[in-house]
């Protein structure tokens, strides 16, 4: 978790957690992106595959961070939302490749939940992003 503005918070003791952090304390202005999905700026899926998907989705967190002056390692939460959890187990090592590529080593508060759908029926992934400037 290398070159963050923020404290990452993780109680003494604690098992390590992989590729997450418990809590983070941060201070500034806040960005708040809406669940972007695994579809390019014409709103069009190149692919079906979970984790193409992923890292479009991720791309497009990016890409909305910096219209907001942010990068990646401001990101302080993210919220994966997934219809399948098996494809996204089985696809760890992908999303994993995906995931350093576009944001990095590093690793907020996160949480994973699986959906019975999304809006678009194609859509196999959703991911909400908070992230914060510091001042």
């Amino acid at each position: 978790m290398t070159d963050s503005p923020h404290q990452f918070l993780h109680p003494k003791g604690w098992k390590a957690t992989p590729g997450y952090a418990c809590g983070v304390a941060a201070e500034g202005r806040m960005l708040f992106l809406g669940g972007l999905i695994g579809w390019n700026a014409e709103q069009e899926f190149e692919t079906d595959d979970f984790a193409g998907q992923v890292r479009q989705a991720l791309e497009n967190i990016v890409a909305v961070l910096a219209e907001g002056g942010a990068a990646p390692h401001h990101i302080v939460r993210m919220t994966w939302y997934v219809t399948d959890k098996r494809d996204y187990l089985a696809s760890l090592k992908e999303i994993g490749s995906a995931y350093k590529a576009t944001i990095g080593r590093h690793y907020p508060a996160m949480a994973l939940v699986q959906v019975a759908g999304l809006v678009e029926d194609r859509a196999k992934v959703e991911i909400e992003v908070t992230a914060v400037v510091p001042k």
